[in-house]
């Protein structure tokens, strides 16, 4: 597929987004002028039953990418479990490079690679999902010409993902669900028609081409890429986070890959922290138990001032039991309403 005269579409979809890419898939027309590249959100192990969803619900033929095949218009390319999804060198690529906001297939390497691929000839999709994946891939797509469309968000059933989109990338317009189809294979006739000019230079320090390649499990490290120490910890693999310049919020990696959004991280950081806390509570109820078990034991030989000690060790175990489920019943509590995110 040469760049200059064909279309990407490329979607990217999270919690909920099965019945916005049915309805995407069933408004494109059986001649639709560009390849269509999905990525949902999944987890990494398990068969996938979307490439038969998406091939039942509209006139494309739609299946899972294999590595190393080309692209042809008119053809539904899913990412299969645990893999990115790449465009490189007019071909899929598919990589098991590092995570994105925690997930493997990710929606940015997708629409960053797209970007770098076509050009001012893609167009991305962001449906239904939860946090703000997609915000980062889709800046990319617009700051390389590309169009940037999404779910309405008061149609989405978690309405984060397109909401952050329209929110971060003042180019992107909303869509009805029930126009998705046709709103996308508008804007593929007009690229597809369109009389073509030569591609801007992408800038000398161009990130989005570092970070494709990183996707795509390369040699490069975040010391390839500009960045500050942010004094915070990947949730992956627990090294230093380096914050990335330019993009519309913070973007954090670690020095092998890991990508993090600041909405992911937060999410991630307070799983650890409840994590954590079990842990904790775990470890105090065994040692409330030994103690008292170890102060009965001296009771029953007799020594008393030992059987104390250990009585008061188990007492004082359960005393910060009692704080951490407290900590623990605090989590649980539903936010107020001032406090509360909007999704």
């Amino acid at each position: 597929m040469n760049p200059q005269r064909h279309v990407l579409v490329v979607v990217g979809a999270s919690a909920g987004g099965v019945q916005a890419l049915t309805a995407l898939v069933a408004g494109l027309p059986v001649d639709l002028q560009a390849a269509v590249l999905v990525v949902l959100h999944r987890p990494r192990s398990g068969p996938s039953a979307l490439p038969t969803i998406l091939d039942r619900a509209g006139p494309l033929a739609a299946a899972h990418a294999v590595d190393g095949e080309p692209l042809h218009a008119g053809r539904i390319y899913v990412a299969p479990a645990d893999h990115h999804l790449l465009v490189l060198e007019n071909r899929l690529r598919l990589s098991h490079g590092p995570a994105e906001n925690g997930h493997r297939p990710a929606v940015d390497p997708l629409f960053r690679s797209a970007a770098r691929a076509a050009g001012r000839n893609t167009v991305a999709v962001v449906v239904s999902g939860a946090r703000d994946d997609g915000s980062a891939g889709a800046a990319a797509v617009a700051e390389h010409g590309g169009a940037v469309l999404v779910q309405d968000p008061a149609e989405a059933l978690h309405a984060s993902m397109p909401r952050s989109v329209l929110n971060h990338v003042p180019a992107a317009r909303s869509c009805p669900t029930g126009k998705l189809g046709s709103m996308t294979a508008e804007l593929v006739a007009e690229l597809a028609t369109r009389t073509e000019v030569p591609e801007p230079a992408p800038p000398a320090d161009d990130v989005t081409a570092l970070e494709v390649t990183m996707a795509d499990l390369a040699d490069v490290t975040t010391a390839d890429l500009p960045g500050t120490p942010a004094g915070l910890a990947c949730p992956s693999c627990h090294g230093g986070l380096f914050e990335l310049p330019g993009d519309p919020t913070p973007r954090f990696r670690c020095w092998v890959g890991h990508a993090w959004s600041p909405e992911s991280l937060l999410d991630e950081q307070a799983a650890a922290f409840e994590g954590a806390l079990w842990m904790a509570l775990r470890s105090l109820e065994e040692k409330s138990a030994l103690a008292r078990r170890m102060s009965a034991e001296a009771q029953r030989r007799g020594h008393r001032a030992t059987a104390e000690r250990y009585l008061v060790a188990s007492r004082d175990s359960a005393e910060a039991s009692e704080m951490i489920r407290d900590l623990l019943r605090q989590l649980d509590k539903p936010a107020r309403p001032s406090e509360r995110r909007s999704t």
